[in-house]
């Protein structure tokens, strides 16, 4: 039997090709490959018919020129559209992301802070116990301080107020003469002065003051930095700056100290196993070879720098672990909480933890500040050389020795003296009322030489507050007994455990209203304290402080910088005055980029053979 041969046109091949291509698009059954393969095919027949056709003597084609099949015109602009789509519901996406997470992105880049409210107005009636932990991180200040050199102002959720206030030391009374002591590790001092931002309240101050010991008696330290090596830390604010911080710190340990190095980028590695400070060149020599580069794999450097702290570990030592990042923990993490509750167990064995953040653009405040929280160690920022000398190098016996573990604070108001109170800042340190005799529920530690404040804005009874009374109430406060003479405001309880001691102690201290000292009157150390909290509050925005400028913060700082020996107060009004410089200045809220609409051409119906009869039919009827 004779095989019969047929061949096609170039022409009728390439309109094949196109009528199988529109079938499998229409019935969706070709995968990636596929559409390669075709896409192959079309091409080679498409050159088959140029040559075909090509005339002898045909003037070369410019190559830049190349012809677009309708088909494949059609599948790149389907494409754009459906792009486009994806690309405005990501945009939407990330909007209710943005207004529903638990987080704040600053405009411009991906800085991660935790977002959070004030503390409102509290009914002593309803609620006359406040209960809270012990704060002595520093990084919001100095993050906030960044910010404000750089002629911005910080955002709302990187103040914390407590930060900001606790950032400065303050010479606080201990109380009945007694000297502070290992056996007796803090000491209680309180204040009753008028609010100067509200004539009808006043404020409680609670200063707290841990033991400062002897540096040089201090136990052996085992310390492990964990360096950030990735591609994120290589600008001049980062790595740089964080070797010459460790440099510094190096400089005031202990001959019997250890430092051990580990870093971590796309892999993890030890720089330098533990070493002691007596091989100081062994020990530069390594931080002076740190370079950055890679992604960053953070939750493998951290188990490798707990190995390095289980190897040269000092039992009845101190062994802390240091992890200096801009926090962009990128790569490796797959669950937060299981590598905050890693921190937490290892704190149990006796490793610290600590966080000292660099850098912008990209800086996870909210995650240095809980890895640290979670640690018992200090979260601190670094922004120049000064504050590297202030955190690790003046305050090195403070962030290394604990006197003082898992202080919390709980304050009871008298119902009979108090109608309303608000504790300034501490917001995500709250604990319930039951964890202040919980020793099993942590909370902060505080090293030698440490003090943290707090402060209260009261309402007395008779005075006008922000809370209607209960009606219910009425008749039960109506039985209450009158107030007697110097009855007491409230009473403020710490409780702390002292080093290597599982079970805790109570100190108490009572307010009366006979100890209410003029603003005025009231000493540096206090009223600069109280100028500090309000400024925090006034980048915070809060309502309470809207009718205060900030020129009057600015007068009562720098009325109050006492002596100020190394000019950190000095520091605050200058940034108090810029502040006040860029708060006058015009906002400009920088708007949301609008993605172009697409422009659809109205394309006409296709018309069938009935109703081109019926439309001729109604044309012949009129």
């Amino acid at each position: 039997m004779q095989k019969l041969h047929v061949s096609y046109s170039p022409i009728a091949r390439a309109v094949l090709v196109g009528l199988t291509l529109s079938s499998l698009v229409a019935c969706g059954q070709y995968s990636a490959d596929e559409q390669a393969n075709v896409d192959r095919v079309e091409s080679q027949q498409q050159n088959e018919s140029v040559k075909q056709t090509k005339p002898a003597q045909r003037p070369q084609q410019d190559q830049s020129i190349k012809a677009v099949h309708p088909i494949a015109k059609h599948q790149r602009e389907k494409r754009a559209v459906s792009q486009m789509q994806m690309a405005r519901t990501s945009n939407f996406a990330a909007a209710q992301g943005l207004a529903d997470s638990s987080y704040y992105y600053e405009q411009g880049n991906t800085e991660n802070y935790q977002k959070f409210s004030d503390l409102s107005v509290v009914a002593v009636a309803e609620q006359p116990v406040s209960t809270f932990s012990a704060d002595v991180d520093s990084a919001s200040y100095a993050n906030m301080r960044r910010f404000i050199n750089n002629g911005q102002l910080p955002p709302k959720d990187a103040v914390r107020v407590e930060e900001l206030v606790n950032y400065f030391s303050y010479d606080y009374a201990t109380g009945n003469d007694a000297t502070l002591s290992i056996e007796q590790p803090i000491a209680i001092d309180t204040l009753l002065t008028a609010s100067p931002w509200n004539s009808n309240n006043q404020l409680i101050r609670i200063g707290v003051s841990a033991y400062k010991a002897d540096t040089s008696i201090r136990p052996a330290a085992n310390v492990v930095f964990l360096v950030d090596v990735s591609g994120s830390m290589q600008s001049q604010e980062k790595l740089p700056l964080l070797k010459q911080s460790m440099l510094l710190m190096l400089n005031n340990l202990k001959a019997s100290d250890n430092v051990a190095i580990v870093t971590y980028a796309s892999g993890t590695g030890v720089a330098l196993p533990a070493t002691s400070v007596k091989d100081k060149h062994k020990i530069v020599a390594a931080i002076n070879g740190l370079q950055a580069g890679g992604s960053t794999n953070g939750s493998a450097g951290i188990e490798l720098a707990y190995n390095q702290a289980q190897q040269g570990f000092i039992e009845g030592g101190i062994n802390h672990v240091y992890l200096m990042s801009d926090g962009d923990l990128n790569v490796g993490i797959t669950d937060i909480d299981e590598l905050k509750h890693r921190i937490t167990q290892k704190r149990k064995a006796g490793v610290q933890f600590s966080t000292i953040g660099f850098g912008t653009g990209n800086y996870n405040d909210h995650l240095m500040e809980k890895l640290a929280d979670n640690g018992n160690g200090v979260a601190g920022y670094i922004d120049t050389l000064h504050e590297a000398q202030k955190l690790l190098v003046d305050q090195l016996g403070s962030s290394l020795h604990t006197v003082a573990h898992d202080v919390k604070f709980q304050v009871e108001f008298n119902p009979r003296m108090v109608s309303e109170y608000r504790l300034l800042g501490y917001e995500n340190r709250q604990l319930e009322r039951a964890d202040f005799n919980n020793d099993k529920k942590d909370a902060g530690d505080m090293g030698a030489g440490h003090s943290v404040t707090a402060i209260y804005e009261i309402t007395p009874v008779g005075k006008p507050g922000l809370i209607d009374p209960l009606v219910f109430q009425q008749q039960k406060q109506n039985k209450m007994a009158k107030p007697q003479v110097n009855e007491a405001l409230a009473e403020v309880r710490v409780r702390y455990k002292k080093a290597q001691s599982q079970a805790s102690e109570k100190y108490a201290q009572r307010v009366f209203s006979q100890d209410l000292v003029d603003f005025e009157q009231a000493n540096n150390d206090d009223r600069f304290a109280i100028a500090v909290a309000a400024f925090g509050q006034k980048l915070r925005a809060n309502e309470q402080l809207d009718e205060l400028a900030y020129q009057q913060i600015i007068d009562w700082a720098n009325a109050a910088k006492g002596q100020d020996k190394f000019g950190y107060r000095a520091e605050f009004v200058k940034l108090a005055r810029l502040t006040n410089t860029l708060a006058l200045q015009s906002p400009v809220t920088p708007q949301p980029q609008q993605l172009p609409e697409l422009e659809y051409a109205v394309q006409p119906l296709p018309v069938t053979l009935p109703a081109r009869i019926d439309a001729n039919n109604e044309e012949l009827s009129q």
